[in-house]
This record gives C-alpha cells, sequence and structure tokens, in this order.
C-alpha cells in the first residue's frame, strides 16, 4: 500500500495484511513508551512482543542463537510494538504524518555485520503501511554486544504528528 491510496487508513492497511497490534508491553519501566512533545512524537526503545503484550522468542544474538531471517521478524515485530504504543497515545495511527528517525539496535553475535539487513524488517512494514512519502526515513543500524532481557532487536523512533 502506498500514499496513493489516500482512503484506507493504516489500521485498514493493517486488517489487509493479516496483521494486529501487540497489547501494552507486560513489563512496567520507569519511562513513557511515547513522548510527545509539540509536532514530534519520541518513542522508546521497544523489542518484539507476542499480541498479549509478552516478549517475543526467540531471543539472543543475530548470527549466533537466531538466523539472519528470525532477526528479521523480530524486527517487524518491534515495529508492530511501536505502532501499538503510538496508536495508545496518539488514538489513531494516520495522525502519523512522517516518520522522521529510526535507531535499530541488534543484539550481534561477534562478527555479525549485516544489522541494515535485519533492520529491514522494521522499515520494510513501515514503508507498506505508510508509503514513500509519510514511512520514508532516517535510519541507523547497529550491533550490540547485549540487549535488555536478551532480545534480539531494539528500535526508537521520531515520528512527526498532525493536530
Amino acid at each position: 500500500m502506498t500514499d496513493s491510496n489516500p482512503g484506507q487508513t493504516v489500521e485498514e492497511r493493517l486488517e489487509k495484511l493479516g496483521l494486529s497490534l501487540p497489547e501494552a508491553a507486560l513489563v512496567k519501566l520507569p519511562f513513557a513508551w511515547v513522548r510527545v512533545r509539540g509536532s514530534r512524537a519520541f518513542v522508546s526503545g521497544h523489542g518484539p512482543l507476542n499480541p498479549d503484550g509478552s516478549m517475543a522468542r526467540p531471543l539472543g544474538k543475530v548470527g549466533a542463537e537466531l538466523s539472519l531471517q528470525q532477526g528479521y521478524e523480530a524486527a517487524r515485530l518491534t515495529g508492530l510494538a511501536i505502532l501499538g504504543s503510538l496508536k495508545r497515545e496518539l488514538g489513531a495511527l494516520d495522525r502519523v504524518a512522517a516518520w522522521l528517525r529510526v535507531l535499530g539496535m541488534v543484539n550481534s553475535a561477534p562478527g555479525f555485520t549485516k544489522q541494515p539487513l535485519v533492520m529491514n524488517g522494521f522499515s520494510e512494514l513501515i514503508l507498506e503501511l505508510y508509503g514513500p512519502e509519510r514511512g520514508s526515513h532516517a535510519r541507523s543500524a547497529v550491533g550490540m554486544a547485549e540487549l535488555p532481557f536478551g532480545m534480539p532487536v531494539e528500535i526508537e523512533a521520531e515520528v512527526e504528528i498532525a493536530g
């Protein structure tokens, strides 16, 4: 789906793709998952979630316990988790006027250098849902020695929001 189909909401595109947003993360932490200031929403680091808000498996390092494809899927699930948080905070995903910046952190085995391919799981989802105009974003994809709870991917973002 692209911006050329303005009559369809992001939620309708999700439904058409057979995707659903997970519940809020079951883990309780002392910060906001999404912080809105003016026309920007800053999205805290998210990991892959199951539909009930529990952490999705497998856990571990991409390039060791997880394959590149499993890392890609974890990044896609993380995208759905971020969309769920945005929907809860903003009320509607169509309030996202533009995806601006994304930082993707991959729990990487020593010598694993394909972090950008893992993060494509996230970027391709966002582009599919928002189209090239709203969905295109600046992105970094970096390898980390460890991530919280052993999750394979953590992603944070900044989006522009409409009134």
